[in-house]
């Protein structure tokens, strides 16, 4: 079935503050679904509920079509993975991944083959035997996750499994768990803060602040479309814009935005002449240049000043003032040194990017701007004072 996990109206608080708010989410079956947001959004407690751990206040959670939302966590027929791998530590490889089955009176040829056939999907196999203290960080979560599967659970829990883990081994962990998924078929539900995660594992993601659910989607459409001020700022780097359409030429609108420029936009919002909207462009999707770039029908383009270079080997990112606005640009580079024209600071550029590079938000609040990846805080204060000067 489709809606394979569904949780329906789950509100929670814990005394005065309200963790969840009426949230309801589909997941289908067999799909690696995120739960993502800040600290303290409701993911975890919304994971919590799911496996048992806590009661909601309200709603209610239906499993493969049958309502869990009452029974004890052992009849749920889920398992979760915590940050902190929860292993037993008198207990060998071997020990820690059969517990579950030993518990639930499997025999011991069976118990084998199943410890075996996980140790072979974790690659373990040579340190079956190990102490779990002799393990690194990375072979610790995966026989914390080969033990909450070898009980075939129909949903597996994730709660921030890799926060622990160093970069690298993140990234190596990320495949693994890619690689496992595929293997087993089961559902994963998996809570992080960290968006790059989200983004590379999921199918689809909830983004979640504040104990709402802002947006549902696959990782492109949170990216490229992204719903809300919070999710466009959260999710990535993005510029802000304020502005009044002016025109409508559907499905296309000319905003004009004060202290920069007018700008035609990809109007899927239906939005009229002469409303307020707000739009988010991604710093990549601006193309910039020295020299005046000649553009198609349906390209924006505006002449600011370079004010900040930040380059970080494969691309570059720019701060460029224009007018009223300091714009983020982020600049890929193919063969840099070589043939591209090196821009400087202080240089004057121009900015261009295609219409549906610009995208309506339907909320837009001011305080998710501080969610804005910028300049340090010397940088931004050096810009702001020589703006200053130059008024």
């Amino acid at each position: 079935m489709d809606d394979f996990l569904i949780f329906e109206g789950i509100s929670k608080s814990f005394g005065s503050n309200k963790v969840l708010d009426n949230v309801s989410l589909t997941v289908k079956k067999g799909e690696i679904f995120s739960l993502l947001g800040p600290s303290g959004c409701g993911k975890t407690t919304l994971l919590r509920i799911c496996a048992g751990l806590e009661e909601p206040d309200s709603g209610r959670i239906i499993l493969n079509g049958e309502d869990i939302t009452d029974l004890s966590p052992n009849r749920r027929q889920v398992n979760t993975v915590f940050q902190n791998y929860a292993l037993f530590p008198n207990l060998n490889v071997f020990e820690n991944i059969a517990f579950g089955l030993r518990i639930s009176g499997v025999k011991e040829k069976q118990i084998k083959e199943e410890v075996f056939k996980y140790l072979e999907l974790i690659q373990l196999t040579d340190h079956v035997y190990k102490k779990t203290d002799k393990l690194s960080g990375g072979q610790k979560q995966r026989v914390a996750i080969a033990r909450a599967l070898i009980n075939k659970p129909k949903v597996l829990l994730l709660d921030e499994p890799l926060a622990a883990l160093d970069l690298k081994l993140r990234q190596r962990m990320l495949v693994d768990l890619d690689n496992i998924h595929d293997e087993v078929g089961i559902t994963f539900l998996y809570v992080t803060h960290d968006q790059s995660e989200a983004m590379s594992l999921s199918d689809n993601i909830a983004v979640l602040n504040e104990g709402l659910v802002e947006q549902v989607g696959t990782p492109a459409q949170i990216y490229e479309a992204p719903r809300t001020s919070f999710v466009a700022a959260f999710i990535g780097d993005t510029n802000f814009f304020e502005g009044d359409v002016v025109e409508v030429d559907e499905p296309y609108s000319k905003l004009h935005i004060d202290g920069f420029t007018d700008v035609t936009v990809y109007n899927d919002k239906k939005i009229k002449k002469g409303e307020r909207v707000y739009i988010s462009i991604r710093p990549e999707k601006f193309s910039v240049s020295i020299q005046k770039p000649e553009l198609p029908e349906m390209y924006n383009k505006v002449k600011g000043t370079v004010k900040e270079i930040i380059y970080l080997g494969y691309h570059t990112k720019y701060w460029v003032k224009v007018n009223d606005y300091l714009i983020e640009i982020k600049k890929l580079h193919d063969r840099y040194m070589l043939d591209e024209k090196i821009i400087t600071w202080g240089d004057e550029v121009w900015l261009s990017w295609h219409a549906d590079y610009c995208y309506m938000l339907e909320q837009y609040k001011l305080e998710d701007e501080a969610l804005l990846t910028l300049p340090d805080e010397e940088i931004m204060a050096e810009i702001e004072s020589e703006s200053e000067s130059e008024e």
